[in-house]
């Protein structure tokens, strides 16, 4: 018979349904593996976050609804002791065991580590070579900038840089963007406008979210042009939403050897992409293919 909460009790746990809760689990489970599988970074980490809403909600109606087991030395139970359901029951009715809800207990107590272990070795891999490639910088970040050269072909193509969305004041002595976002007044809240120079934080999912951003403002007419950098995952979700918004692409002829505020040089382990948005494609492969490779996209 099908487990139904009571409702004077509390209303939150009236409206739980533990039995959709655990096909839901299962359905996820299916889910992370898949993601894994294809290396698709966002439907893991949403998959991942709903697993832990579904047994975050789980443990808590669990403890809400279930009459713990009597133990030895427990005592006589008080009226609190007492929940809706046996755990026997409610064992049978959603087919998980009062040990796993008591390990999810115990994994949802350290979040972080828990979410870790769900992640597992192959994310945490592909996240590592992401940080740790040194091409894996933006303007903003304080070790790394963009060197000049590819600054001046993206103003050149423009006219002007309005806008830098994801930068410092170090990269502007180069940059000079007539308005800049740092991580202080992050650019992923912010209006985009006009012309813009983009070099995103390469971590996850930071990467995905302003390269999101840059395609919601340039469909919305807000963004006229921009030239996005970026380096050459091209097994990756956010690098195909790119290239499928862009007019035009240039893939690098060697790698981008950024340098630091102290005049040092970066070795990068991989090379790069610039994708420009905008109506002339023609002036923009005119100024980037000494850079590199360029590819237009077909015309609508």
């Amino acid at each position: 018979m099908p487990l139904e909460p009571a409702s004077r009790r509390n209303k939150s746990v009236a409206t739980f349904d533990p039995q959709k809760a655990r096909k839901r689990d299962a359905a996820t489970d299916a889910e992370i593996v898949y993601a894994k599988r294809v290396r698709d970074w966002p439907m893991l980490r949403d998959a991942i976050k709903r697993k832990l809403d579904d047994q975050s909600e789980f443990v808590a109606w669990w403890r809400k609804t279930v009459t713990p087991q009597q133990g030895p030395g427990r005592g006589k139970k008080t009226r609190a002791d007492h929940g809706v359901f046996s755990m026997e029951a409610a064992e049978k009715a959603t087919q998980i065991s009062h040990q796993q809800v008591s390990k999810w207990d115990r994994r949802l107590k350290e979040p972080d580590k828990y979410e870790a272990m769900l992640y597992g070795d192959a994310y945490a891999r592909a996240m590592a070579e992401t940080v740790t490639t040194t091409a894996a910088k933006w303007t903003g970040d304080p070790e790394s900038y963009t060197p000049a050269q590819y600054i001046e072909a993206a103003r050149a193509v423009m006219g002007e840089i309005d806008l830098d969305p994801a930068s410092n004041e170090i990269a502007q002595r180069t940059v000079r963007a007539l308005e800049y976002f740092d991580q202080k007044t992050n650019g992923l809240g912010q209006p985009w406008h006009g012309r813009v120079f983009l070099n995103p934080p390469y971590n996850y999912p930071l990467v995905a979210e302003f390269i999101r951003k840059l395609i919601s403002e340039h469909d919305a007419k807000r963004v006229t042009t921009a030239v996005l950098l970026t380096n050459n995952n091209t097994d990756t979700r956010w690098w195909h939403e790119a290239a499928s918004g862009a007019a035009a692409v240039c893939f690098t002829l060697g790698r981008i050897n950024f340098y630091k505020a102290d005049g040092q040089i970066t070795q990068p382990t991989n090379g790069q992409t610039f994708f420009y948005f905008g109506a002339d494609p023609i002036a923009f492969a005119s100024l980037f293919d000494c850079f590199g490779l360029i590819m237009r996209t077909p015309d609508p």
